[in-house]
């Protein structure tokens, strides 16, 4: 006897939820964190359709356990990440405490929200509290216990998020350690439950706060002459990878290389105070752009090569009651009422969202492609290709061997092809031949032969 679909559902849907957290847990992918300190934002239910339908984001980063918005993700998808507040982590040292916070807070929701973490604090490791620094291992490990009480421990890993603050230093990531004092007391006990429980080191790293008027090329992944660590001798051409690999050579000197670094936070702000450094709408779109192209490209890092990173943009919005600088008000990809601030490259139809006044407007019967800047940077090139042919709908076949377009077998004509396909396939919008300023526009059709340029 067939079974009714409701009846179906109530069954497959846990299945399906663990699946998607199993299959996301250690590659990429595109998570942005979801504040609310804003007057003028969106109801959570249009956002979360929003998202689920319209962008490429598949993890959503809540900074507390708001039932509104885990009732509005319900059925979306999308992982959610459940931050535990500060304030609240001390009382997870009672196990009873635990149970009860995630009988309360996680377990009516999570047959029907892709619940993925619960993360325990924010950048905790960086707080002058020793309370809270004593409590955040084992407020962890009852949470955990808490989980497997209620059968959730299989798809939902705990975890806690980390500044930068908690190193020595990043500027030579070889040399990089956890400061005196939270290694061996903190951090160490802190890993020894990542690793056991296959949960991932969080880290909060940010760029535009390590920013000078020297380094604005280095910090957006733009052509510049490198960096060379004086300690692995390794050359690093962008700050994400340095400060990426300066966590994962403390985590390494620890003993606990093997532990799996994710990106709980990065952004750039669209507008700040005069005397800020870098901030503006386009700056910010080009580092989350090429941030989320390099970490999902496969190239990875000098120090951890041939692999992707999971990467969350802060933020989803402009939220205009948060205190400090201008700049931190205008983190957002949107603003409240949902239209794009700049194009980050995370929507599914760019063409339908983003104004035309951003589209490629040649004269009449003059067509344009997308080509490699002369003398641009083969590492990048390289990069350039990977993206744009990991991309849905970008065939690059004709650049393989025995495709039409594979000979003269060269990194410069390969690339022309595909970073040419993907502005094509894109729907010729000027800042989809910018690759991190190593495209250029051309009227000059690159095709010969049998190779045929779109």
């Amino acid at each position: 006897m067939a079974l009714p679909t409701v009846v179906l559902v109530q069954i497959l849907l846990p299945v399906l939820l663990a699946f998607s957290a199993i299959q996301g847990a250690d590659g990429g992918g595109i998570g942005v964190t979801y504040g609310r300190r804003g007057t003028t934002l969106p109801p959570p239910a249009d956002v979360a359709r929003f998202l689920a339908r319209e962008t490429l984001v598949d993890r959503v980063r809540l900074l507390d356990a708001d039932p509104m918005l885990l009732q509005a993700l319900a059925g979306t998808g999308l992982a959610v990440d459940v931050t535990v507040p500060n304030g609240v982590v001390p009382r997870l040292v009672s196990l009873a405490f635990a149970r009860r916070w995630v009988r309360e807070n996680v377990a009516p929701y999570a047959r029907a929200t892709n619940i993925s973490r619960l993360l325990v604090g924010n950048e905790v490791t960086t707080e002058a509290n020793r309370t809270l620094l004593l409590a955040l291992a084992p407020a962890m490990q009852n949470l955990h216990t808490a989980l497997a009480a209620a059968s959730l421990h299989a798809r939902i890993k705990v975890s806690t998020t980390h500044s930068l603050g908690v190193l020595t230093t990043t500027e030579q990531p070889s040399a990089a350690r956890f400061r005196d004092g939270y290694d061996a007391a903190i951090v160490k006990p802190l890993l020894r439950f990542l690793r056991a429980t296959g949960a991932p080191f969080l880290v909060n790293a940010y760029p535009f706060y390590g920013l000078t008027g020297d380094t604005l090329d280095f910090a957006l992944f733009r052509v510049n002459a490198g960096v060379v660590d004086q300690g692995s001798g390794l050359v690093y051409t962008n700050m994400l990878d340095a400060q990426l690999d300066a966590v994962h050579s403390a985590i390494r000197r620890l003993g606990f290389g093997d532990v799996d670094i994710a990106v709980s936070e990065t952004g750039w702000p669209s507008a700040g105070e005069d005397w800020e450094v870098g901030v503006g709408a386009d700056l910010a779109r080009d580092y989350n752009k090429n941030a989320i192209r390099h970490l999902g490209s496969g190239v990875g890092t000098p120090l951890m090569p041939n692999r992707t990173f999971e990467v969350s943009i802060f933020s989803l919005f402009d939220e205009n009651l948060k205190p400090g600088p201008v700049s931190e008000r205008n983190f957002g990809l949107f603003r409240g009422d949902m239209t794009p601030v700049y194009d980050a490259g995370i929507f599914t139809a760019p063409e339908t969202v983003v104004p035309v006044s951003t589209k490629v407007t040649p004269a009449a019967g003059r067509r344009q492609w997308c080509v490699p800047k002369p003398g641009a940077d083969e590492m990048m090139l390289q990069e350039n290709i990977d993206f744009a042919c990991g991309q849905e709908g970008v065939d690059c076949a004709a650049i393989r061997p025995g495709g039409v377009c594979y000979e003269p077998d060269t990194l410069q004509g390969h690339a022309a092809y595909a970073m040419n396909l993907y502005f094509q396939s894109n729907g010729q919008h000027v800042f989809d031949c910018d690759f991190g300023q190593t495209a250029v526009l051309t009227s000059a059709d690159p095709s010969y032969g049998g190779c045929k340029f779109m």
